[in-house]
């Protein structure tokens, strides 16, 4: 029994910490850390061993036997460290614990055992399923991929000449597959990249203890329809007695976010109910976070909040910070009957962000690799949506902008919220309206933007008014014809309303985190 504990010890995963309470021991055990400690430095010293023997002679074809019996050595030592650790998880008795826990959770998956089991953070790769895309979601509705994108309209061409154009493109089409899967994804999504996961790893443990022992979260894997493993974390306040606790705000972090240190802080000072993920390949999820398995992701998270969590879509705010305004944007066109949509530092398509980093004579390549392989187009997907949005807007914002932070017009969230509007309200986003609205953009503190709308005599009482007479007199789905027998005037100070309750600037860079008091719900008519 013995014997077969110790070997479960050796091949049971590593325990990175036990959540305690405050005051109350997190080590693993002098034998277990001296162990990892002794693994680690062989693990990573190996490699300059190798180098130290290559430079001395010992790896060439005449000292094989040599080299082999120093490899011999070094294999025997890294076994002998193995052993080493193993024997000390065997003879520390919370790891025994750990390893009966873990087993039994996985045998029976009951919310008690969960609860024990939570107590532990560990190689995620090994943490039970707790919810799959299977149990609700019929296979059969599903393409191969996975859930529906919106595809770029193709262009029309006669059989023939789709034929000579796709061999004249073929060598384009390798190229951008490989830019792609190689040093395009990792610039898009850096928090994909080892190095870097494993540089925030103190940081990211640090930040998942607090949720969990501070705030009671609860970390669940989520296996989506493409397979990945996806790293959840919710905390409950619906038993809390603030009004907000009934709310779910579901959030969606940056290229370089993860959910321990990431936008979930914002709405959980508000008192909200909140569920945070990971991307696919980022902390201990699983995959590559290209835009399908993105949607992917978020249409399982979306899944398990109502099925598991048991709250209803009215009941769910999508939050998104950065680049997470892609998987936002899709998850509310693909489920209209979420309550709200808020999107922070975002923008509408990542084409022209990417034109800005690449050297001009790449132009049609970037363009054809972003289109068929990361094309972001949160614009598009955004404007399929009825409900309510707010944008929020960092007047310093430096990463989101085509020529700087200084040029505040080259920010593309101004891009989203005209696209949005001329969606939503076509008859008021004339010439005027846009030029109008441009101008208060350009506006870069809250004095220049009452200057701005006080300019044009913005009647606040009069557009609400307007706005709903027509709701009430029609009462349809966007886009509407309101302002088509408007004066110029009218349409002027209507599209000024309109943008100033759609966008809320805040003063600050890119990556600051997002107070509270500026995380409001958006203008409902």
């Amino acid at each position: 029994m013995a014997g077969w504990m110790w070997i479960r010890c050796f091949l049971g995963p590593h325990l990175q910490r036990v959540h305690r309470s405050q005051g109350e021991s997190r080590t693993e055990g002098r034998a277990g850390r001296r162990a990892s400690a002794l693994w680690s430095l062989s693990y990573y010293s190996s490699p300059l061993l190798l180098c130290y023997l290559y430079r001395k002679g010992y790896i060439c074809s005449s000292k094989l036997v040599p080299v082999s019996q120093y490899v011999g050595t070094v294999m025997v030592c890294l076994l002998g460290v193995a052993c080493l650790r193993g024997w000390g998880r065997w003879r520390n008795s919370e790891y025994q614990q750990f390893i009966s826990i873990l087993e039994e959770t996985r045998k029976n998956h009951t919310p008690s055992n969960k609860k024990k089991l939570a107590c532990y953070d560990f190689d995620f790769s090994h943490w039970p399923a707790d919810f799959s895309w299977e149990e609700v979601s019929n296979p059969k509705l599903l393409s191969k991929t996975g859930v529906s994108l919106l595809k770029p309209e193709p262009k029309l061409r006669g059989a023939a000449d789709s034929v000579l154009n796709s061999l004249r493109t073929l060598p384009c089409h390798i190229v951008s597959f490989l830019i792609a899967h190689s040093f395009g994804r990792r610039m898009l999504y850096p928090g994909s990249v080892f190095l870097l996961q494993r540089a925030m790893r103190p940081m990211l443990q640090q930040g998942q203890a607090r949720l969990i022992e501070e705030c009671e979260g609860q970390r669940n894997k989520l296996v989506a329809c493409d397979g990945n493993e996806i790293d959840t974390m919710f905390v409950d306040r619906r038993r809390d007695e603030g009004q907000h606790g009934q709310t779910l705000v579901i959030c969606c972090e940056g290229n370089a976010g993860f959910y321990e240190v990431g936008c979930m802080n914002t709405p959980l000072e508000g008192g909200y109910s909140v569920l945070g993920w990971n991307h696919p390949g980022f902390a201990g999820s699983t995959g590559v976070p290209f835009p399908q398995n993105e949607a992917n992701a978020m249409d399982v998270v979306i899944q398990f909040a109502v099925h598991k969590l048991g709250f209803q879509l009215s009941e769910i705010v999508v939050y998104a910070w950065s680049i997470g305004g892609f998987t936002a944007s899709w998850a509310v066109m693909s489920y209209p009957e979420i309550q709200a949509l808020v999107l922070d530092a975002s923008f509408d398509d990542l084409l022209p962000l990417a034109l800005k980093v690449m050297p001009d004579s790449w132009r049609p390549l970037v363009t054809h690799t972003v289109r068929q392989y990361m094309n972001l187009n949160s614009a598009d997907q955004l404007c399929k949506y009825q409900g309510p949005v707010l944008l929020i807007r960092r007047t310093k914002d430096e990463i989101i902008t085509t020529t700087g932070p200084e040029d505040i017009m080259s920010n593309r969230g101004n891009n989203l919220l005209l696209k949005l509007l001329q969606f939503r309200y076509p008859q008021v986003m004339t010439d005027d309206g846009v030029r109008a609205i441009r101008a208060w953009l350009a506006a870069s503190n809250h004095v220049e933007e009452a200057a701005v709308y006080s300019s044009y005599e913005v009647d606040d009482d009069w557009c609400v008014s307007v706005l709903q007479s027509y709701k009430t007199e029609r009462d349809v789905f966007f886009p509407w014809s309101v302002g088509e027998d408007m004066t110029l005037e009218g349409r002027r100070q209507l599209a000024l309303f309109l943008a100033r309750k759609y966008m809320r600037n805040f003063d600050s860079t890119h990556c600051t985190p997002l107070p509270y008091s500026e995380f409001t719900a958006p203008w409902r008519l």
